[in-house]
């Protein structure tokens, strides 16, 4: 064997052997979970339907990731239990509109506490805690034209959430 062929029949087993690995492609969960209850989300805030859409945002988003996961509302029929809650919620203008001062855009920010915990062993497979997603909406300054974005600002929430905390769940990120 010559030299060259050997520097790179070397050099191919020290980077195969240096546990290098793309991350994103790891499961987090068990193999032994194969159901997961969402149950509603807590809201210990002053805002009404902020964890009304969350959980089903949930389980629409873990429906279309993975058909490995059969997703259900009870925990007692579930082997991992995803519960959160909403604990605290802040909005404010970001944009004035120059001539009457009135607020053109809210920038809301919702703060979530989120656990998945095996429901046969009490241990935690994710959690996050204070964790925050953050959305603006425009307010119309015509009022005869104004439309509330309020509630679909929300469901925006609900969706980032869903996407986030599930790309996290099924690939460890």
């Amino acid at each position: 064997m010559n030299r060259r062929a050997f520097i790179l029949i070397s050099s191919l087993l020290a980077t195969a052997a240096c546990g290098y690995h793309v991350s994103g492609h790891a499961d987090l969960l068990p193999k032994t979970v194969k159901t997961i209850a969402i149950p509603p989300f807590t809201n210990i805030t002053i805002r009404y339907k902020l964890t009304d859409s969350i959980p089903s945002a949930l389980m629409r988003e873990f429906a279309s990731r993975s058909n490995r996961y059969q997703i259900v509302t009870d925990p007692n029929q579930a082997d991992a239990v995803l519960r959160g809650a909403v604990v605290n919620y802040m909005s404010f203008p970001a944009v004035s509109d120059q001539k009457t001062g009135r607020a053109t855009a809210v920038q809301l920010s919702v703060f979530l506490n989120i656990n998945l915990t095996e429901r046969a062993t009490g241990k935690v497979l994710f959690t996050r805690t204070n964790y925050e997603i953050r959305q603006r909406y425009e307010i119309s300054t015509d009022q005869v034209a104004y439309f509330e974005e309020s509630l679909t600002a929300l469901q925006r929430v609900s969706q980032e959430v869903a996407r986030n905390v599930v790309s996290a769940i099924l690939e460890a990120f």
